[in-house]
């Protein structure tokens, strides 16, 4: 699905990525951790195609990213890759339908089927009823469940989420956690995520550590576990 060969990337004299190999399989959920300034964000944002290295590929889904035009890359970034961010980044002026419907305007969808699509993905995240709320009228799980909403409406081939419970309390950061699993269960959804969130990478299928700029161990357990199914929906 994914795989990342030699990636370097500097700002000035600063190395913040020192040669990146990594492959990631379909279906599969994997947590980059380590320390503040480990690169763990700038090669989340590489592989999501927001910037790009000074030297080495990115190839999802056996396209290779940064052989594309500018404009062929961004229609291959809405279409094939979704965001999940540790503050939601719903506009504040819009619905929580009308932010899920956005990415598909922009892919060219048509009203009727970006709305379908929508509630579709707002029912699966139990929010049904809170279609015609905007982001002040709901709470923080809530505002994060519709930002994974909008990130699958595309139904994209990759999840990049970077701290995506990093602002949410207890009980949220355990149900959001759950949802990652329950898309993987019913779509097959891939996700890399970026988290300090010790809990979140011990449920994963697998730990990338990072340390100045350098992958440093990959564990692959031999029995991927999830979060049980006794949370509720997010609040």
């Amino acid at each position: 699905m994914i795989d990342i060969q030699g990636i370097t990337k500097s700002f000035d004299s600063l190395q913040v990525l020192k040669g990146i190999d990594l492959h990631v399989d379909k279906g599969e959920v994997v947590s980059i951790v380590g320390p503040s300034g480990a690169g763990k964000t700038t090669l989340l944002q590489i592989v999501g195609t927001l910037d790009r290295p000074d030297t080495g590929s990115v190839v999802i889904d056996g396209a290779d990213v940064f052989a594309m035009k500018a404009k062929n890359l961004a229609q291959f970034r809405n279409g094939h890759i979704g965001f999940v961010f540790q503050f939601h980044q719903l506009l504040p002026e819009f619905s929580a339908l009308e932010n899920i419907m956005i990415p598909a305007f922009i892919a060219g969808q048509s009203e009727r089927k970006a709305r379908q699509r929508a509630m579709e993905l707002l029912n699966f995240m139990g929010l049904t009823d809170r279609a015609d709320h905007r982001p002040k009228q709901l709470s923080g799980g809530e505002n994060q469940r519709v930002a994974v909403a909008r990130a699958l409406v595309n139904h994209p081939d990759v999840i990049l989420a970077d701290e995506p419970s990093g602002s949410l309390d207890s009980r949220n950061k355990a149900e959001l956690h759950q949802l990652f699993f329950d898309l993987r269960r019913e779509f097959g959804q891939t996700f890399v995520i970026v988290t300090h969130d010790e809990s979140l990478a011990a449920l994963t299928d697998r730990t990338v550590h990072m340390k100045d700029g350098l992958i440093i161990d990959s564990d692959t357990p031999m029995t991927p576990t999830a979060p049980s199914d006794e949370t509720g929906t997010l609040q």
